[in-house]
C-alpha cells in the first residue's frame, strides 16, 4: 500500500525531528533574529520621515521578510522561540529609537547589528561544515549562507552611508545593541 505524500507541516516535522538539538537551537535563534530584524525596519519606518532612511529601511525590510519566511520553512512552529513578543518589541525599539535621533544613528545601528549577524551565521556555517554534509540537509546550509550574504550586504550598505565620527553616546548605544544581540541569541537558543 502506497503512503500519501507528506504535507508541508509533516515534512517540516520530519526534518526537525532528524536535526540535532544544537541545530534546532541555532535555527530557533535565527528565527528570533529574523523576526527582530523585520521589526527593526518597521520601527525605522514608523519613526523616520527622512526619505533616504525610509528607502533604505523599506529595501532591507523586504529582504528580512524573505529571510523570516525561509527560516519559518525550515523550523516547525513548535521549535520556534516562545518569546516572540519580546523579540518583536526589542527589534522595533532598536529601529525606532535611532530613527527618532538621526540617520547617522540608524546607519550605525544597522551596521552594528549586521556585523553581529554575520558573525553569528558564520559560526553556524562553520559548525555545519565540521558536522558533515551527510548528517544535515543541504537546504539548511544553503538558506543560512544566503541569509548571511544578504546581511553582509546590509552591513556594507549601512556602513557606507555613515558620515563623520561617532559620538560617545552613539558608541555607548551601539555597545548596548551588540550586548543585547548576544544575550538574545543565548536566550533564544534555550527558550
Amino acid at each position: 500500500m502506497n503512503k500519501a505524500p507528506a504535507t508541508t507541516s509533516e515534512a517540516e516535522t520530519d526534518l526537525n525531528t532528524a536535526l540535532p538539538p544544537w541545530l534546532l537551537a541555532e535555527l530557533r535563534s535565527d528565527h528570533a533574529g529574523e523576526l527582530g530584524a523585520v521589526m527593526i525596519y518597521r520601527g525605522i519606518l514608523f519613526t523616520s520621515k527622512n526619505p533616504t532612511v525610509r528607502d533604505f529601511a523599506a529595501e532591507h525590510l523586504a529582504t528580512e521578510r524573505e529571510h523570516l519566511a525561509l527560516i519559518e520553512d525550515l523550523l516547525a512552529p513548535k521549535h520556534r522561540s516562545r518569546l516572540q513578543w519580546p523579540w518583536r518589541w526589542a527589534g522595533w525599539l532598536i529601529g525606532a529609537l535611532p530613527a527618532a535621533i538621526n540617520k547617522q544613528w540608524v546607519f550605525a545601528t544597522i551596521a552594528t547589528v549586521e556585523t553581529f549577524v554575520d558573525e553569528h551565521y558564520t559560526q553556524q556555517l562553520d559548525r555545519l561544515n565540521r558536522t558533515g554534509a551527510n548528517q544535515i540537509p543541504a537546504q539548511i546550509g544553503e538558506v543560512l549562507a544566503g541569509c548571511r550574504a544578504d546581511e553582509v550586504q546590509h552591513q556594507q550598505d549601512a556602513a557606507g552611508r555613515l558620515s563623520g565620527p561617532l559620538s560617545a553616546t552613539l558608541k555607548a548605544w551601539l555597545k548596548l545593541v551588540e550586548l543585547g544581540s548576544r544575550g538574545a541569541v543565548v536566550v533564544a537558543r534555550a527558550i
